[in-house]
């Protein structure tokens, strides 16, 4: 295999990738980002809504408020020191990004322009705030765009389509990766001091998502199947507005700029759910509310969808009996100007004018809340203590960090993108400066590179696209947004059934080298049956209801016997794993336990786990 040796690694081009890939060659390393999409199709640029960042330019807001609703909104799974970083980093983060040249939208003073978004809100909960900084409705776009120029500008080398399906590990340091060249079939070793993953989630274990095709969660079975734990597998966000059957996101910036939420009775059902923050409630209760209305009757023509709308008549009349200043009332103008990117999808995918008719719309698979453990520079961590694999770096929806707790907040994402992926970048370079250069093993890649042959050799009688398809039902009826210990165990026995056959029942019709599409969708199917088999396990053994994981048998929230991270491992041959999960990595309640020892009264411990309230 041709060896390529560079100091860092980065694998994946999105913006946790192209972010570590910056500051660490800023810092002086010779980084090479190795992507199996040319870096500006990374999923980062299908981010719509916003990035989230305390600066107070249309509303008093603090990154205090901004770390309390990220705690709040993970159900208090979130690690505080995490989540603190994460909102005081993200106000340099974003205006870095202005510096960089991201066309913010601007207020009428000239400032990034802000606007209101799901959980977001000042005084601990008092009122909604604005919070997203937003270019149009194509945030991510601009941020994809912004850092890899930057990156182009700071000679960092790529790797266009080359996809990484191993990691190399020499007593217990991360020594590179191999990946596949896509235009040639060849292997290739990427040998580094430092490894940085950063590929994404794997939204599409489930049939009804927001994820695009290349989302199978390569990085974190990678991970998985060289030993490392990953960590609250059992969290995975479906947002409430993905388009009908399709799954493409609806941004919740579409509430944000006044949308609401309608049933089949031309009801405002969020009313019902969250009396307070209504249609702008956390993701989690707000795609039950609408799966709860469709167990009632309640969908549009019984089809278990919902309409968003967001015409300019049907928001100005709520705005007004809400008192809203006539300021914040919209025209079809308005719209327009700043939801063009979701108008065009539902122009060109459902026929739909969102201007002048509602949105059809329903609960989409869309976020891992788990991962890749790493502690807060993004370095891997091995075990519930805190160890870390020399070598080992992740960020992004790939890791887990865990500022997301039990479920994400609303523009988090883009900030975990830039803020971890920044940390992670200036650790690896820092790194690299004092570590030395592993040496290869004399059989490294060989491993890989005979799963590949076995599935191209394959004479079985199933065909990848079956095991998907079965696989994502599976997920979507068993492992989604309500979950029992019946389903979940469907749902593992199905997995497993379907695990059996990939290994042993195998076969593609493509057996060529160059480009063979065939081969490598086969290859991320069995990485998508191995998360979605954990995130099944770790299910069904948390016996509580937490953010986005809802048991229906165990309905509570369990501060007492459930306020710890799960993590799963999985060892022994691929075909016939043996797994091992356990809650031993405990949750950061630091915020909440200095507020405690500074003897504040009980209703001011704002950081305490508490019933809850939206």
């Amino acid at each position: 295999m041709k060896v390529h040796k560079h100091d860092a690694i980065i694998i994946g081009a999105g913006g946790a990738g192209l972010m570590a890939a910056l500051y660490a060659s800023k810092g002086g390393a010779d980084v090479a980002v190795v992507s199996k999409l040319y870096p500006t199709r990374s999923h980062t640029g299908t981010a719509q809504g916003g990035i989230g960042a305390a600066l107070g330019n249309l509303d008093e807001d603090k990154p205090i408020y901004h770390t309390y609703d990220t705690v709040k909104g993970g159900d208090y799974l979130t690690d505080q020191a995490a989540a603190k970083i994460l909102a005081e980093n993200a106000v340099d983060a974003v205006i870095e990004l202005e510096h960089m040249g991201l066309p913010f939208d601007r207020t009428s003073a000239k400032r990034i322009s802000q606007r209101r978004f799901g959980g977001h809100t000042r005084n601990f909960g008092e009122e909604l705030v604005r919070r997203a900084c937003h270019a149009a409705d194509r945030t991510g776009h601009m941020i994809l765009q912004t850092l890899y120029q930057q990156c182009i500008k700071n000679e960092v080398s790529f790797f266009d389509e080359f996809q990484v399906v191993d990691m190399i590990v020499v007593d217990g340091v991360c020594a590179g990766v191999v990946a596949i060249e896509l235009g040639s079939g060849e292997f290739h070793i990427f040998h580094g001091k430092a490894s940085f993953f950063a590929t994404g989630g794997w939204g599409r274990c489930w049939s009804v998502t927001s994820n695009a095709h290349s989302l199978t969660g390569d990085g974190a079975a990678i991970a998985l199947r060289r030993g490392l734990p990953l960590e609250d597998m059992e969290f995975f966000q479906f947002h409430p507005t993905g388009i009908y059957r399709m799954g493409i996101l609806i941004t919740e910036g579409v509430r944000g700029e006044g949308g609401v939420l309608i049933n089949s009775q031309g009801e405002r059902f969020m009313e019902r759910y969250a009396p307070s923050a209504k249609d702008l409630a956390s993701r989690d209760v707000v795609s039950r509310a609408i799966y709860l209305e469709t167990r009632a009757g309640r969908s549009i023509k019984n089809r278990g969808y919902v309409h968003l709308d967001v015409r300019p008549g049907t928001v100005n009349r709520y705005f007004a009996e809400e008192g809203r200043d006539r300021g914040d009332f919209i025209d079809d103008a308005t719209i327009e100007r700043k939801l063009p990117d979701i108008l065009d999808f539902c122009r060109t995918y459902l026929g739909v004018d969102p201007v002048h008719e509602p949105m059809p719309v329903q609960p989409t698979a869309h976020y891992a809340m788990g991962g890749i453990p790493t502690n807060v520079d993004a370095e891997v961590v091995i075990d519930a203590a805190g160890a870390i694999m020399p070598g080992a770096y992740a960020a992004g929806e790939t890791a887990c960090v865990s500022v997301h707790g039990a479920n994400r907040l609303g523009t988090n994402s883009l900030v975990d993108l830039v803020v971890f992926g920044r940390r992670g970048g200036m650790k690896v370079a820092e790194y690299v400066k004092g570590a030395d250069w592993v040496a290869l093993p004399g059989d490294a890649g060989n491993e890989i590179r005979a799963e590949f042959d076995r599935i191209r050799g394959g004479s079985g009688a199933s065909r990848p696209g079956e095991l998907r398809q079965l696989m994502q039902q599976t997920m979507m009826e068993n492992v989604g947004v309500f979950r029992s210990e019946e389903t979940l165990q469907q749902g593992i026995d199905d997995l497993a059934e379907l695990r059996d056959r990939f290994h042993k029942d195998l076969q593609i019709d493509d057996k060529s080298r160059v480009f063979n599409t065939d081969l490598m969708e086969a290859w991320e199917l069995g990485c998508l049956l191995d998360l979605a088999d954990v995130t099944a396990r770790a299910a069904f053994e948390r016996k509580e209801s937490r953010g986005a994981h809802s048991r229906e048998d165990f309905k509570a929230r369990d501060d007492e016997n459930w306020m710890a991270h799960s993590l799963v491992s999985m060892s022994g041959e691929m075909s016939a794993p043996h797994f091992e999960l356990n809650f031993d990595r405990k949750v950061d309640l630091s915020l909440w336990e200095e507020e405690i020892a500074q003897g504040l009264p009980e209703d001011q411990q704002k950081f305490r786990p508490i019933e809850r309230v939206y």
